[in-house]
């Protein structure tokens, strides 16, 4: 089979003959349809060692089901999220981290879904009740960021929306959810998802709210030094900072009643995927560049047809 690995060279990963994956007894083998790039994934393709399987979020349809009888049957189609491997023909999946697809929601659609969706879910899960909360969704045009003002919204929050590019970005925003569109962050929030890091988690410790939850998703670097005046976070008793990287999460989570839940909301039209670039894989690396240029906001997908190389 055909599958994408990393390489030592510029854009770090090529396609390449690989042996097929051979599934543990709760793996299904699915045949990979679709694939999205998360900007995370990207940038550790770099340090990758030349030939490890890449990819974490797939759509596709079960080739192989599971030999202890779990999850879908041979012939369905599915999505999931796997640590790596999904950039490929085909993928060993555990079927705890996988979900049936209607016929009503396309590869393209349902690739966006796990880890970016399955983010933003499970952040605004740890605020708790947030109707009539007020939310703040830094990154909000990226993958994740327009997952979570969609949800929060959903739920009844007042959704502020933070991105650099105010004026490009209002009516999106704003069509996904989003109560106020800013670039600059000046009030006070009872929940703040932060995906930016920097000055912007800065910026948030110091705006969030009495018994507020501030959500941290990225930094700049491993080396960044995040400042702020610690008075203006001492004015907020009882606030906290949750940091979070989904692949710990997962464990702690029924990934595919989640993933369920976020598929019907899809079919029933009330999420948007918010797929910006869609092209076959062979155009890995126009779409990694993508990725990293943030030329696309939302997300990329990939569709996988062996035939095209």
């Amino acid at each position: 089979m055909l599958g994408l690995r990393v390489t030592g060279e510029v854009p770090y990963v090529a396609i390449r003959e690989v042996a097929e994956p051979v599934p543990l007894p709760d793996e299904a083998l699915v045949r990979v349809r679709a694939f999205s790039l998360n900007r995370g994934e990207v940038l550790d393709l770099a340090g990758g060692a030349v030939g490890e399987p890449v990819g974490w979020d797939v759509a596709g349809v079960v080739e192989r089901a599971a030999a202890d009888r779990t999850g879908p049957p041979a012939r369905e189609r599915v999505v999931g999220i796997v640590r790596r491997g999904a950039w490929a023909e085909l993928v060993a999946l555990p079927t705890s981290r996988l979900a049936d697809l209607p016929a009503t929601v396309s590869d393209a659609d349902a690739a966006t879904l796990p880890t970016a969706g399955l983010t933003a879910l499970r952040s605004l899960e740890l605020g708790g009740f947030l109707l009539a909360k007020r939310v703040l969704v830094t990154g909000a045009t990226g993958g994740v960021g327009r997952y979570a003002v969609q949800l929060a919204a959903l739920a009844g929050a007042t959704v502020t929306a933070l991105t650099r590019e105010r004026e490009t970005h209002l009516v999106p925003l704003q069509r996904l959810g989003a109560t106020h569109v800013v670039d600059l962050i000046t009030s006070e929030f009872d929940f703040v998802l932060e995906a930016v890091g920097g000055t912007t988690f800065a910026a948030a410790i110091e705006h969030i709210a009495p018994r507020g939850l501030i959500v941290n998703l990225a930094t700049g670097s491993p080396d960044e030094v995040v400042s702020f005046r610690a008075t203006r976070f001492d004015r907020a008793p009882g606030a906290t900072i949750h940091t979070l990287n989904l692949i710990d999460e997962l464990p702690r989570m029924d990934v595919t009643n989640d993933l369920a839940r976020l598929v019907r909301l899809l079919e029933q039209r009330k999420l948007t995927a918010s797929v910006e670039l869609e092209a076959p894989w062979h155009e890995i690396s126009r779409a990694i560049d993508a990725v990293l240029t943030r030329k696309v906001a939302g997300k990329a997908v990939l569709h996988v047809r062996g035939a095209e190389q």
